[in-house]
């Protein structure tokens, strides 16, 4: 057998095998997703424990005004939560903006940090940990600076952690607030429901596992404190955080119910530098928890780093071989007798992506359409392709960060 044909067969088996992956991860999210929705959230018992919820916020005037009003109206006890805003080092009129809002709403639990270049700057991992200094919560909960919750959100993640002892945190669900701007934006609407919560329910059903999204999730104040707060280094500090608290023997749990809305990128531009930017924090995440595939007590989490390893390195490599030999096999370069049935297998793909994508769409109101199928097949030949170029950018910039030792700092996504 020819070696074209060799790595056309390798790049095959792994893409089906990550494919029936998902598939499965589809399947056990979907039957999770019935069942929570028939569940009801009890209400909480005796006390309501007092959370902290901090807001990381460089240069969000846009959209921080918004943000901060609706975590004032969330329907937890008034005097139970305190809201803290980290304006790190901003240079637009977040301050400004921010003080009025405090004059506003005078009786209520919000404090401003403002920070500057020498004490802030540094990303939000820095800006989380100068924040957690000021916190007095038992419970942490962290939004970003462009999400407005839902007003049970709040009481439905704090019922959850309070009423399960193993649980060390847990996340609710982002939502696309401007998904009918563009097309790009659609895109990221589905993409957010199908493989960011489908995804995470799935592992939630099949092993007990979610990775925190970065936003909209409460954890427990010692575990912050025993971990020695968020790693600096870290450009994806959700995910890292998570492999600290899978060690520590708890457990990250989804609940559905608990949802805010979040603003995403509506250009082409925007959007590829944040995902560059949350791919290399996830390669970074990869790197630093690889030797965990080899430690026995690290048994619970190794399906998540093989979950990650895979996606970030095996399948854009596999993806990658298979296209550039499809291609040099139609203009004669080489030649595989594979192609045919490579070709099968990919036409085969796009229904099992169109069909499983579509399937995750019927568990949201309002999303299940015959113009989102429409957009699903676009988003196969376009939007996820484009996926394989961030990935390998991602990549590419983290080795570059490494060799050249450059300092974390805040990539500032752009606001509409």
């Amino acid at each position: 057998m020819e070696l074209s044909n060799y790595l056309m067969l390798i790049a095959v088996i792994c893409i089906w095998s990550l494919l029936l992956v998902n598939v499965l991860l589809i399947i056990a999210g979907y039957f999770y997703y019935m069942r929570t929705e028939r569940e009801e959230i009890p209400p909480l018992q005796g006390r309501f424990p007092f959370v902290s919820i901090m807001v990381p916020a460089h240069n969000e005037g846009r959209v921080i005004g918004k943000t901060v009003e609706s975590l004032l109206a969330l329907d937890y006890p008034h005097d139970c939560y305190e809201i803290i805003v980290i304006n790190d080092n901003s240079s637009d009129n977040s301050a400004e903006l921010l003080a009025s809002i405090q004059q506003k709403h005078a009786g209520r639990n919000l404090i401003v940090i403002n920070t500057d270049k020498i004490t802030g700057g540094k990303g939000k991992s820095n800006a989380l940990n100068i924040g957690f200094g000021h916190s007095k919560g038992e419970l942490i909960a962290i939004y970003d600076a462009d999400n407005t919750p839902e007003k049970t959100a709040l009481r439905y993640l704090v019922t959850e952690i309070v009423n399960d002892a193993s649980l060390g945190a847990v996340i609710g669900k982002f939502r696309t607030r401007n998904r009918d701007v563009n097309l790009l934006t659609r895109f990221i609407n589905v993409e957010t429901l199908s493989f960011q919560w489908m995804a995470q329910a799935g592992r939630w059903q099949l092993f007990k596992l979610c990775t925190i999204p970065g936003t909209n999730f409460i954890m427990r104040r010692h575990i912050v404190e025993s971990i020695g707060g968020w790693d600096v280094k870290a450009i994806a500090e959700d995910t890292e955080i998570s492999f600290r608290i899978y060690m520590m023997g708890y457990r990250i749990k989804f609940q559905p119910k608990a949802v805010t809305w979040e603003q995403e990128p509506q250009s082409l531009k925007v959007w590829f530098k944040q995902r560059t930017r949350w791919a290399k924090g996830n390669v970074y995440v990869i790197v630093k928890n690889l030797p965990l595939l080899f430690n026995r007590s690290a048994r619970t989490v190794r399906f998540d780093i093989l979950y990650f390893l895979s996606i970030y390195f095996l399948l854009v490599t596999s993806l990658l071989t298979s296209d550039i030999l499809l291609v040099l096999n139609t203009i004669g370069y080489v030649h595989t007798t594979l192609a045919g049935l490579s070709t099968f297998l990919w036409l085969l793909a796009i229904v099992l992506f169109v069909v499983g994508t579509f399937v995750t769409l019927t568990t949201e109101k309002g999303e299940m359409s015959l113009s989102n199928v429409g957009i699903i097949m676009l988003m196969y030949v376009t939007y996820c392709q484009l996926w394989m170029l961030v990935a390998a950018n991602g990549l590419y910039n983290y080795f570059k960060d490494l060799v050249f030792k450059r300092e974390v700092k805040w990539y500032k996504t752009e606001r509409f």
